[in-house]
């Protein structure tokens, strides 16, 4: 996914297309809801929060300056729209969600056997992930299935370098535990 693609529509949408605006959504609406529903934990929040964002992202892409991936800059918006959320509610809502709309997908070139036990691990490592810590959860998923890099996760959290990887390190440890099983 490269930002030129996104710059093209992004251009489109400064210059008073806001139906380009449904391309961005579609792109990052998983990711967005991921996200926040690391943060809540709860798929209704999860979901008003990520629209949210798109809202707010949509009245403040005049403010996008091509700095850093569009998908950063929006995931910035998910990241602290959630959490502002989360400190209004203050309930402690701790649900594993298992629906999780993440969208990856798979190409396993072998028999079905191999794909069942695939999709029986993801399930695993989901579940896994879901009993992680709020923040540790939403760094494994940012870092391991979104590809972020240490600085867009930096930048997206406002997390100190060092921060992030003694949390991703801690992480990587409780996922080892819970899913030795695995291995």
């Amino acid at each position: 996914m490269k930002n030129t693609g996104d710059q093209f529509y992004i251009e489109k949408i400064k210059k008073g297309d806001p139906a380009s605006y449904a391309f961005l959504v579609n792109r990052y609406k998983d990711m967005a809801y991921t996200i926040a529903l690391k943060i809540l934990r709860n798929a209704e929040d999860a979901e008003d929060s990520a629209q949210e964002s798109f809202v707010k992202a949509y009245q403040q892409i005049h403010k996008f300056e091509n700095k850093s991936k569009f998908s950063t800059w929006l995931y910035t918006i998910v990241y602290r729209t959630s959490i502002s959320k989360f400190q209004q509610n203050r309930l402690p809502v701790f649900s594993i969600n298992e629906d999780i709309s993440e969208n990856y997908t798979y190409d396993f070139s072998t028999p079905q056997i191999e794909n069942l036990l695939a999709t029986e691990q993801s399930k695993y490592i989901k579940l896994a992930i879901g009993k992680l810590p709020q923040t540790e959860g939403l760094l494994i998923t940012l870092f391991y299935m979104n590809e972020n890099s240490i600085k867009e996760i930096e930048e997206i959290t406002g997390l100190t370098e060092s921060n992030i990887k003694v949390k991703l390190f801690r992480a990587r440890k409780i996922l080892e535990q819970e899913l030795r099983f695995l291995l």
